[in-house]
């Protein structure tokens, strides 16, 4: 029954959620929006128009718009391909372009959108700019009793930072094409405008090399991206407006190069692909004049394949312990001067650059390549902390943000959100910020494959796009995560599986169709944050299963979080209506556990869960305690508190590689009652 009843105020509240104006539900929040009247009503002869001289990208994405707009509405629009001959200034949707945009950093993408019951304008500089205004029109859509419409409103926006990515690793787990295309849709619908891809690493060389073609076909085991695959990953993100950064990590993590020519290794060994995750001691020898020949080539060929200005090489955790171990690099260090391998690295770096420049290429690396020496046409990607973003831009040195936004560490979406590139304290200059350029949110791939990439990626991604295009001061956690979940299910309707895998993921756990407890039991565990669930990087390889209950787990549950906030509410205002919220709660939680020993019976993969379930059934009851003692207003029996919390300590144990978020509420409620 108590299920039933949450189904249907799910139901009712889903309703009114859509039964209302979009102005207020916008991610990332416009520059400036505010209403200005009568709204655009849709109807079946709903056209779209394009006049100035806009470049062919933005027809293929107003033809896309059209059509992502009829498969919400259902009206069977008659306008097909969109062209240069639909340029009537009386279509239902005006776009006005002065000019094609190139695809690089500090492009122009500001756009002005009106909406009134005549028409609706989307006006920008570049097509870049009309893609934006598309999204946000997407977004727009609205229904009321008369039907779809557009809300009237005059918008002026352009973002924050130029610079707004996504890292995707395809490596530590392979990553085809499809999980690829989805994630450009889902960043396109947010405003992020670089994907990053991590395509070479200890474990996988993931892209078709013609000059070397053992790169992939003995370090990648089947699993790379051909060169025409490549090109179509590029027209695709090149037509949503978002340009692709490849890396290819040098001069550590590269144990799949060197299984492929053991010649560029620092040690003689036999070489296999790393099956385990971490930080790994194979390294290229660079004081061979083969490797940088050799690099030169690839770099050459790589350079020619990806047109954006920026190559990332990587540069990040070389331990340096197999150069300590080559007496011949060890006699070239001293014949250098040298002292530390760091020197090393950054005479390597040194003979990098002119590659990549005769390529018409600028590097990129993680924030181990800033160091002394090193030239300053090169971008920071600072993961270790913000200091070396600091620290880059007051040496004049461009760079963007990464810390904070590794969303592969299951953190809640408001600890991403309120971190920004450049904080309200910072100490730099208004010059020295011009140096940061924005950020990116990275997706390392260890413990995620194809089937639950998404639910890491989504929604919490939209968050940090929108920190990265909204204005500093849109930093309102709560109407954050109102407006997330109407993102959530818009990028579900371009693709993400983010919602729908948890319940193809559950019915494999359960064995069954009868997922109901399970279901109970997951909304409110997560997996373990940070590195905790792969404890000494030996509990998982590239071959262990992915599809036990802490992957169908997902960051940030909102039962749990809504739950926390809930009884933090009861216990300051003692609400009548939170109370009978959390007391449905509890009721459930307290008689879900035998409901979970029956799904256990037929499915024994679930034994590694019982113990969260048995706690939450505990922790459930001592809640109902509480409240017992709460609403006859008496002291609870000598005793009885540390009890309780003898039994919220069990309960913070990790089962499954999970931990379960409403404990603190029950503590909350145990102190409460106390008083």
């Amino acid at each position: 029954m108590i299920r039933l009843l949450s189904t249907f105020i799910a139901i009712v509240v889903s309703i009114s959620i859509f039964a209302q104006d979009r102005t207020q539900d916008l991610m990332p929040v416009p520059k400036s929006i505010k209403s200005s009247g009568a709204s655009f009503y849709i109807s079946k002869n709903f056209s779209i128009g394009v006049i100035g001289n806009p470049g062919e990208r933005v027809y293929k994405e107003a033809t896309r718009a059209l059509r992502r707009l009829d498969n919400r509405m259902g009206f069977f629009f008659g306008q097909g391909i969109i062209s240069s001959a639909d340029s009537s200034r009386t279509n239902s949707l005006l776009i006005e372009v002065n000019h094609p945009a190139e695809l690089k950093l500090y492009e122009d993408e500001s756009y002005t959108l009106f909406s009134d019951a005549q028409q609706v304008r989307i006006i920008a500089n570049t097509d870049l700019g009309a893609i934006r205004g598309l999204e946000t029109l997407q977004q727009l859509l609205s229904v009321d009793d008369v039907g779809y419409y557009f809300p009237g409103v005059e918008i002026s926006d352009a973002p924050r930072f130029p610079w707004r990515g996504l890292l995707l690793d395809i490596t530590l787990h392979w990553m085809p094409m499809d999980v690829i295309l989805r994630t450009l849709d889902g960043m396109a619908a947010v405003k992020m405008n670089v994907l990053h891809l991590h395509l070479t690493e200890d474990q996988m060389f993931g892209i078709e090399s013609k000059v070397y073609p053992l790169l992939h076909e003995v370090g990648a085991e089947g699993n790379y991206y051909t060169q025409e695959e490549i090109k179509k990953i590029i027209a695709y993100a090149d037509q949503r407006g978002i340009r692709i950064v490849p890396e290819f990590d040098v001069p550590g993590h590269c144990t799949s190069w060197l299984k492929a020519y053991p010649e560029l290794a620092s040690v003689k060994r036999n070489y296999e692909l790393q099956r385990y995750f971490g930080v790994f001691d194979p390294s290229l020898d660079v004081t061979k004049e083969y490797t940088y020949e050799f690099l030169d080539n690839l770099f050459t060929e790589m350079a020619a394949l990806f047109p954006d200005e920026y190559f990332h090489i990587g540069g990040d955790e070389n331990t340096g312990k197999d150069w300590d171990l080559n007496p011949d690099i060890k006699a070239y260090m001293d014949k250098k001067g040298m002292t530390t391998y760091r020197e090393l690295e950054t005479e390597f770096i040194q003979r990098l650059l002119p590659i990549l420049e005769k390529n018409g290429k600028k590097m990129m690396g993680w924030d181990e390549i800033l160091r002394p020496g090193v030239p300053h046409d090169i971008m920071i990607q600072s993961w270790r902390g913000t200091e070396s973003l600091v620290e880059a831009a007051k040496n004049g040195y461009t760079g963007l943000l990464s810390t904070g936004y590794y969303i592969d560490l299951i953190q809640p979406t408001d600890f991403h959100y309120l971190v920004d590139p450049i904080p309200a304290n910072t100490d730099l200059t208004s010059e020295q910020q011009k140096f940061i350029v924005g950020g990116e949110a990275t997706m390392w791939t260890e413990h995620v494959t194809p089937e639950t990439v998404d639910s890491r990626i989504w929604p919490r991604t939209a968050a940090i796009a929108e920190r990265l295009w909204s204005a500093s001061t849109v930093a309102n956690v709560d109407d954050m995560y109102r407006r997330l979940d109407f993102i959530s299910l818009l990028l579900e309707g371009l693709g993400s599986t983010h919602i729908r895998n948890k319940g193809v993921l559950m019915r494999r756990l359960a064995n069954s169709y009868d997922t109901e407890a399970l279901e109970v039991l997951v909304d409110v565990i997560e997996p373990l944050k940070i590195y905790e669930r792969n404890a000494g990087d030996t509990m998982y390889t590239v071959f262990s299963p992915y599809t036990k209950i802490a992957d169908v787990a997902t960051p940030d549950q909102k039962v749990a979080r809504e739950f926390r906030n809930h009884v933090a509410s009861y216990c300051a205002t003692r609400d009548t209506l939170l109370r009978n919220d959390i007391l449905e709660y509890l009721w459930l939680w307290k008689g879900n556990h035998k409901k979970f020993m029956e799904i256990v019976k037929r499915s024994p993969v679930l034994e590694e869960a019982t113990g969260l379930s048995e706690n939450l059934s505990k922790i459930a009851a001592v809640g109902l305690e509480a409240f017992n003692y709460l609403d006859r207003n008496e002291s609870p029996l000598a005793g009885w508190k540390a009890r309780s919390f003898e039994i919220t300590k069990k309960a913070k144990e990790q089962g499954g590689r999970c931990d379960l978020q409403v404990v603190t509420a029950i503590e909350e409620l145990i102190e409460t009652a106390e008083k």
